[in-house]
């Protein structure tokens, strides 16, 4: 693939699920398109806007998602703006963004071309965090939610270690073993692989 289309991560008949890794902190960038419709969106303008404006306008996107509100994963947001494309954000983390255009509710769904993206807020990390399940497809993006070996980081102001275990044991862990799991940095893993250490991340604390 080019740069301007990213790397093709995980695609079937339905979507193509593109990826980049961006700034200082290696923020994943996905870009969610449905081959039906060439329609996508794309889930955090973490950094390197000049880079994911290539994505944008390379693979039809329509809507930038943020799963939540941390300054690594906003960066690229002004400039995405003002290249037209709006920013959906949940209400709790509204207030860390340079600028939005939409709140992001619990339980709603964002139509990507014929994909459907399911919401599922995960407070947490941040109190707004928010993870999306795509309909009839094994894929949940769970931004700074859940990482391969447990839980994202909850030492930083708002955050709070009980409120990730809640959404994880009642949110996300929920759904089949099979389900790939793609963070906000880092490599993939699956609903499978991490259900079963559940209470050693309790344990430890983190």
């Amino acid at each position: 693939m080019t740069e301007a289309t990213g790397t093709l991560h995980w695609s079937d008949s339905d979507v193509e699920v593109h990826k980049v890794v961006v700034g200082p902190y290696e923020n994943n960038v996905f870009v969610v398109r449905c081959r039906q419709t060439g329609e996508a969106a794309m889930l955090d303008a973490a950094n390197e806007h000049e880079l994911l404006l290539e994505l944008c306008q390379g693979l039809g996107v329509r809507t930038v998602l943020e799963t939540h509100g941390h300054w690594d994963h906003i960066q690229a947001i002004p400039q995405v703006r003002d290249a037209g494309y709006e920013v959906g954000v949940t209400a709790a983390d509204a207030a860390m963004l340079p600028s939005y255009d939409y709140i992001l509710e619990d339980d709603k769904m964002i139509e990507v071309g014929k994909l459907r993206l399911h919401t599922i807020t995960t407070p947490g990390h941040t109190p707004g965090s928010i993870c999306f399940k795509l309909e009839d497809k094994p894929l949940l993006f769970t931004g700074d939610t859940l990482f391969p070996g447990g839980p994202g980081a909850t030492k930083f102001e708002g955050a709070s270690f009980a409120d990730i275990i809640d959404s994880i044991d009642n949110r996300l862990l929920t759904y089949s073993p099979e389900t790939i799991v793609l963070p906000g940095h880092g490599a993939d893993t699956t609903i499978g692989a991490e259900r079963p250490f559940l209470q050693s991340w309790i344990d430890r604390g983190w």
